[in-house]
């Protein structure tokens, strides 16, 4: 009995290093490995409640996803920010789940172009088949994302844009976040008001987009004016110090609504605003739905928030069709809805 008591030991031992490979470092890039090693899908694909009728018809399998095998590499841009922490958690979760025999390799590019060009180019020698890259800027990561399609390599896009051909971009609209965003802003200001906007990075597509979004949406409003734009880079310590500077540029009076590209960003401004005091004469004005964001509009601390979603596990699954060798249209949008206090019980414990 106790012999074969070890030797269940040993198999269970054996099974566990056959499900996680180990990570690697390489060329100043982190690298995890996770592969669910031949173990039995669990239950039907779920998509989640920001993948819409479109998004599912257009990432339906028609191949048994068991049956799905190949090396993909998942180049996040930073996981930094909670946002991208999520997308590497749920893409593993997901892959491990729905996958059993894809091999996910998943890099975190540090917020530093040349750091995810390294990543891109060390996943291109490990033969990977194809590449979901959440580019750190869209014109810096082009010349890797070339590379990759060289090699033969199908590259997927997801969150950002990437300026070079892909097979297919995964996101919702950030143009149509930032319109969303001004338009509600533009209504609980009544068409009149001073504000302040927290941008995001300068060269990342989501930035460029949401303050094009947000400015067409105030234009032609004649009492609403922007008084500052400042960058604080998706991170909550520079929106803390960003709008600290705000409030002593423009005192008491000054700023009646404060917009942000990020509700990271938006928890720093919040901390600068309570601590002077501001509360109730600054409305504040969020993109991407985090779950804090949520509890801050239920609090009645902000406004709204215009929901970025997860892009997950619509990027593994693209990446399995793309294996399967089934078509997938260029762009596959999600929906990305304003939420307040109006609508928050149905978006509360939907996203990160």
């Amino acid at each position: 009995m106790r012999s074969i008591k070890m030797f269940n030991l040993v198999l269970i031992s054996l099974a566990v290093l056959i499900i996680t490979a180990c990570g690697n470092n390489s060329a100043g890039t982190k690298t995890d490995v996770k592969t669910a090693g031949g173990a039995e899908p669990s239950g039907e694909i779920e998509y989640g409640p920001y993948c819409g009728t479109e998004c599912q018809e257009a990432l339906k399998l028609e191949a048994d996803p068991a049956s799905i095998k190949g090396k993909v590499g998942f180049a996040v841009a930073s996981t930094t920010f909670p946002y991208g922490v999520a997308i590497k958690n749920k893409t593993e979760e997901a892959a491990k789940k729905f996958f059993p025999n894809i091999e996910l390799l998943v890099g975190d590019g540090q917020n530093d172009p040349i750091v995810q060009t390294r990543l891109v180019d060390d996943f291109i020698s490990k033969g990977i088949d194809v590449l979901i890259i959440n580019a750190v800027e869209k014109d810096a990561l082009a010349p890797a994302v070339k590379r990759a399609t060289e090699a033969g390599i199908k590259v997927i896009s997801v969150d950002r844009t990437v300026n070079a051909p892909v097979l297919t971009t995964i996101k919702a609209d950030d143009y149509e976040l930032g319109n969303a965003a001004g338009k509600d802003l533009v209504q609980r200001l009544g068409g009149k008001g001073k504000v302040v906007e927290l941008q995001g990075s300068p060269s990342a597509s989501p930035t460029i987009d949401r303050n094009k979004g947000f400015m067409d949406a105030i234009k032609g409003e004649d009492g609403i004016e922007v008084i500052a734009s400042q960058a604080a880079n998706y991170d909550q310590a520079q929106g803390l110090k960003v709008m600290e500077d705000m409030l002593q540029r423009f005192p008491k009076g000054k700023i009646d609504a404060v917009f942000t590209h990020a509700d990271i960003m938006t928890l720093g401004a919040l901390q600068a605003i309570k601590a002077a005091g501001r509360e109730d004469e600054i409305q504040v004005i969020s993109i991407d739905g985090q779950e804090a964001a949520f509890d801050a509009i239920e609090k009645g601390v902000i406004e709204s928030t215009t929901v970025y979603p997860v892009i997950t596990p619509m990027n593994i699954i693209a990446a399995a069709k793309a294996l399967a060798g089934e078509e997938i249209p260029e762009f596959i949008k999600l929906e990305s809805p304003v939420v307040s206090k109006e609508n928050l019980s149905e978006y509360k414990g939907t996203t990160y």
